[in-house]
């Protein structure tokens, strides 16, 4: 089973996923091993560090972590294993990391990374932030980092079995295949 969870800041993706990722793990006695993009920016306090720290507080304390800001299909790669849910969160944070350091390589990265998940023989759900249902951003790199975010949802959605939004902490499925109950999540 492969899952996007998609949706505004604060929508309630990652609390959807932790219990997703929960109940498989009830369910099939797997382990979860989570993939963060958060790239710490090194200010005890900050905002981000405060975001980083939320996350860390919030996630059981027995599943793996693997930090991975680029090279998000190796990640991948490495961290399938029998009986393993992977998690990612979050697709949105991974892309800026990857169109601010190798904007060049962006769509071999993606390329890499969809090819990744559809030949995937682990469970994965994945979160991205919907950022482009506003107004359309000033300045280029902006557009094109909200552009790039949704075509890069729409290739993933192609190749998962379910998408949902969340919003205001309510999950709304937007595609479900149907599977049976030994690999449901």
């Amino acid at each position: 089973m492969k899952q996007l969870i998609i949706g505004g800041a604060r929508s309630g993706k990652s609390t959807l996923a932790t219990k997703t990722a929960l109940t498989w793990q009830n369910l099939s006695g797997g382990k979860i091993t989570l993939i963060v993009t958060a790239q710490p920016d090194g200010v005890i306090g900050s905002e981000m560090s405060k975001r980083i720290v939320h996350h860390q507080m919030n996630r059981p304390s027995d599943w793996d972590v693997i930090e991975a800001w680029t090279d998000l299909a190796e990640a991948i790669d490495h961290a399938q294993a029998d009986n393993t849910l992977i998690l990612v969160d979050c697709l949105t944070l991974w892309l800026a990391n990857e169109l601010m350091s190798n904007e060049g390589k962006w769509l071999a990265a993606k390329a890499r990374l969809l090819s990744t998940v559809a030949n995937s023989h682990c469970p994965i759900i994945m979160i991205g932030n919907e950022v482009g249902q506003g107004v359309v951003p000033m300045g280029e790199f902006n557009r094109k980092f909200v552009d790039e975010l949704g075509w890069l949802h729409q290739h993933l959605g192609a190749v998962v079995d379910t998408v949902t939004v969340c919003i205001a902490g309510l999950p709304m499925i937007l595609k479900s295949k149907q599977i049976n109950s030994s690999n449901s999540l």
